[in-house]
C-alpha cells in the first residue's frame, strides 16, 4: 500500500505539535518558515532537495 504525503504536510504537523504540545512560540515557527523560504533561494537549495530525496528513499526502501 502507497500513501503520498506530501513533506510540507509532515512539517507542518510538526510545527502545529511543537507549539500545542512543546510550548514553542508561534513567532518561532514563522521565522524558521521564513528562513526555510530564503534558504530556498540560495545556493544550497539543490543540495537540500537531494538531500531530502536520498532521506525520503532511504525511509521507503526504495534507495539504490
Amino acid at each position: 500500500m502507497n500513501v503520498n504525503l506530501p513533506l510540507v504536510v509532515v512539517l507542518g504537523v510538526f510545527a502545529w505539535g511543537a507549539v500545542k504540545f512543546l510550548g514553542v512560540r508561534t513567532w518561532v515557527v514563522v521565522l524558521i518558515a521564513l528562513f526555510g523560504f530564503w534558504l530556498s533561494d540560495t545556493f544550497l537549495a539543490p543540495a537540500i532537495h537531494s538531500g531530502t530525496e536520498s532521506g525520503v528513499s532511504v525511509i521507503n526502501g526504495t534507495h539504490d
